[in-house]
């Protein structure tokens, strides 16, 4: 099966995951600038979770434009991508409401640990099928950097409990390193 319909669909509930977060933005009452204080852990929470499904799609985008063919195991893979992924707009609202209290950032830090565990199943679902000789499978063969954000995020959750504000910067650090695609996936591309 070709990728497109793969795609297509995962575009769009990665569309639908950004338009719930932002429905999560309510304006404040009144109209000065000091009204804006109280909604701006929500603010903050949802622009790193944008940036999260920013970085989901484009490395996804990425991956799928260098495969060839797709199989029942890599939809299936997608759809448990997708499917932690559809829980951003839970944790998102639930941290930002709470002002990062402990609880909500663990939480918010599992998720992210969730969607990248999913993430690291459809690229080995894709090596699988692909073959490790592949254009992805050599990509993807020695990734520290997939395994440094596991860790990341597992110390991130465990560091919430304590202090919640330096396992938001943990999580932000991470982002911070995903916000490039993987240029490997492009050289390989024009290989």
């Amino acid at each position: 099966m070709k990728t497109g319909r793969l795609e297509a669909f995962s575009d769009g509930v990665l569309a639908i995951i950004i338009t719930i977060m932002v429905l999560e933005l309510k304006a404040p009452e009144g109209s000065g600038f000091a009204a804006l204080r109280p909604v701006l852990p929500v603010f903050l929470t949802y622009l790193l979770s944008f940036v999260y499904v920013g970085i989901y799609w484009n490395n996804h985008h990425h991956l799928f434009q260098a495969v060839k063919l797709v199989n029942g195991k890599i939809l299936w893979a997608n759809l448990n991508l997708l499917f932690w992924l559809s829980f951003f707009p839970f944790v998102t609202g639930w941290m930002g409401k709470n002002h990062f209290e402990a609880n909500p950032t663990a939480l918010y830090g599992a998720v992210l640990l969730m969607a990248a565990i999913a993430f690291r199943i459809v690229i080995y679902c894709v090596v699988q099928n692909e073959g490790e000789a592949s254009s992805i499978g050599r990509v993807y063969s020695t990734d520290k950097r997939m395994n440094l954000s596991l860790f990341l995020y597992t110390l991130g959750m465990a560091v919430s409990f304590i202090f919640p504000i330096i396992s938001l910067l943990i999580y932000l650090g991470v982002a911070l390193m995903w916000i490039v695609p993987d240029p490997r996936i492009e050289k390989a591309l024009k290989d």
